[in-house]
């Protein structure tokens, strides 16, 4: 019986975990612009120099 609750302890320490993670990437930025990067590889570097 004691395996059951270390595995309820263990799955709910693993998902607040996941979820602190998550809260850390969305708030440090990670999400703010997904479509920027595979546009940036086309912009010509010389047109940002001048």
């Amino acid at each position: 019986m004691w395996t059951l609750y270390f595995l309820i302890f263990l799955s709910l320490i693993l998902g607040i975990g996941a979820w602190l993670f998550f809260m850390w990437a969305a708030k440090s930025g990670q999400y703010d612009d997904p479509e920027g990067p595979k546009y940036r590889m086309l912009d010509d570097e010389d047109e940002k120099k001048k």
